[in-house]
């Protein structure tokens, strides 16, 4: 696959799993999708702030030994964001707590955005500007994606000018058709809607897919979305069909869901 420049931007955190699984790893929708991209082959630097605090070195130190470029991380005072998390029997996560830390109120500077201005892509994970990092990136004409999941505010959700726009549905159905037809009403050019168990459809131009999930043996589904993101993009940006972007999205997310974490790392005891 053609090597190309992304740039994710947003949420980091460090997932603290809780007992039984008592581990801490370093994640966050934007980390994960630049991870994954840089694991793919891709060009990946990642745009956002953690705290000067040892989760922020730890932060710091996994991206860079994942190969992410790291010249445009902001360490701030102030604490770096957690998620903690439960873990069912089946491998599925339930987000039990959330501290934004200082990646709440983030803006990428004027040079932070003339670098972004020039990658191939950029993702943008959680931010709560209100879209406008997503609407200046499109008025300049660069190719952009969200995953508006990770937003809950509804001034933050907005998709128009988006290149692909995500988002995650329980299952496929009229809840999944209805998310995907309304990002593309709302002005994303791609929608991409994941089903959980079920898969995820997909609907570019005169384009339609669905598809099914890779039977792997479920360890944890942490991350598998972000895997799906990065799988996806990696190719869409590569021009291929998008069935074969879906293939790229469904076989990065099965790797991740064999796995404690959005990707391979030494955890933290908690």
């Amino acid at each position: 696959m053609p090597r190309f420049r992304f740039a994710s931007v947003g949420d980091n955190c460090i997932d603290r799993f809780l007992p039984p699984v008592s581990q801490s790893l370093v994640g966050g929708n934007a980390v994960n999708v630049a991870v994954q991209l840089a694991r793919l082959g891709q060009s990946a630097a990642y745009f956002g702030a953690v705290g000067e605090d040892a989760d922020g070195v730890r932060t710091r130190q996994t991206l860079e030994a994942n190969g992410v470029e790291t010249a445009r991380l902001r360490i701030c005072p102030g604490l770096t964001a957690y998620t903690d998390i439960e873990q069912t029997p089946v491998g599925d996560r339930i987000m039990v707590f959330e501290e934004f830390g200082v990646c709440a109120g983030y803006r990428p500077s004027e040079s932070d955005l003339a670098v972004l201005e020039a990658v191939d892509h950029v993702h943008i994970g959680w931010m709560d500007d209100g879209g406008a990092l997503r609407r200046r990136l499109a008025a300049r004409g660069v190719s952009v994606s969200q995953d508006i999941s990770v937003n809950a505010s509804l001034e933050n959700l907005g998709v128009e000018g988006l290149s692909v726009a995500f988002a995650s549905a329980g299952a496929r159905g009229k809840r999944a058709e209805t998310m995907l037809r309304d990002m593309l009403e709302g002005g994303a050019r791609c929608a991409v809607v994941t089903c959980g168990a079920e898969g995820a459809i997909a609907s570019h131009r005169s384009e339609r897919a669905e598809i099914d999930i890779a039977r792997v043996q479920v360890v944890d589904t942490t991350g598998a979305g972000d895997s799906f993101i990065a799988g996806f993009l990696a190719a869409f940006i590569a021009s291929r069909p998008l069935a074969a972007c879906m293939e790229a999205g469904r076989d990065c997310a099965a790797i991740t869901c064999t796995h404690v974490g959005g990707f391979p790392q030494q955890p933290s005891l908690l």
